[in-house]
């Protein structure tokens, strides 16, 4: 098996070469210039017609951010960084409390998941944890020494009214709730979240460090078995994702410009308190990004953590679309909040919308070829290459899902082909989430089914 530096060497080249084969065919590098046509726009289209269309192409530069902060994190940094190492004995570990939320709705699959969890900790070596799992209706978890379930009750109101994921996670920092010492740690994670060894081992790590009171690590969704093909494929842009913007914003800047996720969160619990969940109505439905933004304004540190998690995709298209609607508007509120220094979340607003107006950016898609415009040369270049890293993210993540090692040379092109033909049912989607979650009501919070009905044979 090849090392994970002449891995990242390949996919480096790969990448690389991907970019200047992509801009030869979109015709940002012109290889024969007596081909190029010149229009004069102002004459072809009218004075308002050719300005809508540079308007139109200059949205498409609102991403940029974002893509240089991909581009940076998968050059970078070892995107095949291979078996996490210990720095230290799990028995000398500080105290970890790996707290799981949920609404209670899916009871068998809480009961597993921690069982699974703990069983993988204590494989590890692991010593000083416990498995929490808040609730707001009870699921009479087993009785164990590493296991605590704690029931929100329905009459707990926070001091500014949050709701939510926001309103349990705070019930679990109140004086007479919390059990946790200052200097403990909390990982975060959601109901369908798994652990792996190696994540286990770079939580340990950041520990260990004690340098950032937050940190966040890859979560992957191909894992096990595979509910919905269309949607697992499309989230393979996450997992590029993941390696590209979130390493690099934490390792080069150590602060969540983009924000993060709200799973494989690692916390310290001092810090976690002193931020804290409360932040009434507008950091409810995205309340991950709230809780970051708000963090990075206090000057706390954050760093990636090492190894990945497991989770799985929504398993229907309808899910998928609640899903990304729901994101939208949270971090439409979360922007938008006057608590947030404008200083702090300049990099989410400006991707932020990049993603509200993508309905617009989308159409330079036709408008390009229906009604070509003349650009200087550097502009079509930056074009080009935002195309191209976005499009090739789907192929990194199909890599990082899908092993080479571990399916065949041959289900891997199939499943980069699957990916790349993903790319334009998500962009439906997400349109259709943008222009519902700018349009719809903002603090709703739908929650996406995540179990697995296993059919009974009589």
């Amino acid at each position: 098996m090849l090392r994970g530096s002449v891995k990242h060497f390949l996919h480096c080249i790969s990448f690389f070469s991907f970019i200047f084969i992509f801009l030869v065919f979109a015709g940002a590098v012109n290889l024969d210039e007596n081909n190029k046509i010149i229009i004069d726009p102002w004459e072809a289209y009218g004075i308002y017609g050719a300005i809508t269309l540079y308007v139109l192409r200059f949205l498409t530069f609102l991403t940029i951010p974002q893509v240089l902060c991909n581009f940076a994190g998968l050059v970078f940094f070892n995107a095949f960084p291979g078996k996490v190492k210990l720095k230290g004995s799990p028995l000398l570990a500080p105290f970890i409390c790996i707290r799981v939320v949920t609404r209670g709705d899916f009871p068998k699959l809480v009961r597993d998941n921690v069982t699974r969890n703990m069983n993988l900790c204590t494989d590890v070596g692991m010593e000083n944890f416990m498995i929490e799992v808040v609730t707001d209706k009870a699921i009479n978890l087993a009785k164990h020494r590493r296991v605590r379930e704690v029931v929100v009750p329905a009459e707990y109101k926070t001091k500014t009214c949050a709701l939510f994921k926001s309103r349990a996670l705070q019930y679990c920092l109140e004086d007479n709730v919390n059990i946790l010492a200052d200097t403990d740690w909390i990982v975060h994670l959601d109901e369908e979240t798994l652990l792996t060894d190696n994540s286990i081992r770079g939580i340990l790590n950041f520990v260990f460090d004690g340098q950032h009171q937050f940190g966040q690590g890859l979560i992957t969704y191909a894992n096990e078995h595979v509910i919905n093909w269309i949607t697992t494929l499309a989230d393979s842009f996450r997992v590029a994702d993941d390696m590209g913007k979130l390493r690099c914003q934490f390792y080069l800047f150590h602060r969540p410009l983009f924000s993060w996720k709200g799973s494989y969160v690692v916390t310290q619990v001092s810090a976690e308190k002193k931020i804290s969940f409360d932040n009434g109505l507008d950091g409810s439905v995205a309340e991950d990004c709230y809780f970051a933004m708000k963090a990075y304004k206090e000057g706390y540190s954050f760093n990636f953590v090492e190894g990945e998690m497991w989770e799985k995709s929504p398993f229907t298209l309808w899910d998928f679309i609640q899903q990304r609607k729901r994101w939208i508007q949270g971090i439409l509120l979360v922007v938008h909040s006057k608590e947030i220094p404008v200083f702090n979340k300049l990099f989410l607003a400006i991707s932020c919308y990049s993603w509200v107006t993508l309905p617009l950016s989308t159409s330079n898609v036709f408008l390009a070829a229906l009604c070509p415009i003349p650009c200087p040369h550097i502009l079509d270049l930056i074009c080009g290459f935002i195309g191209a890293v976005n499009i090739y993210m789907y192929i990194f993540g199909v890599l990082k899902s899908f092993p080479i090692y571990r399916f065949g040379p041959v289900k891997f092109c199939l499943f980069v082909c699957g990916a790349l033909a993903t790319i334009p049912f998500n962009i439906v989607i997400e349109n259709i989430a943008v222009v519902w979650g700018v349009l719809g009501k903002k603090h709703k919070f739908y929650i996406v089914n995540k179990e697995i009905k296993i059919p009974v044979t009589v």
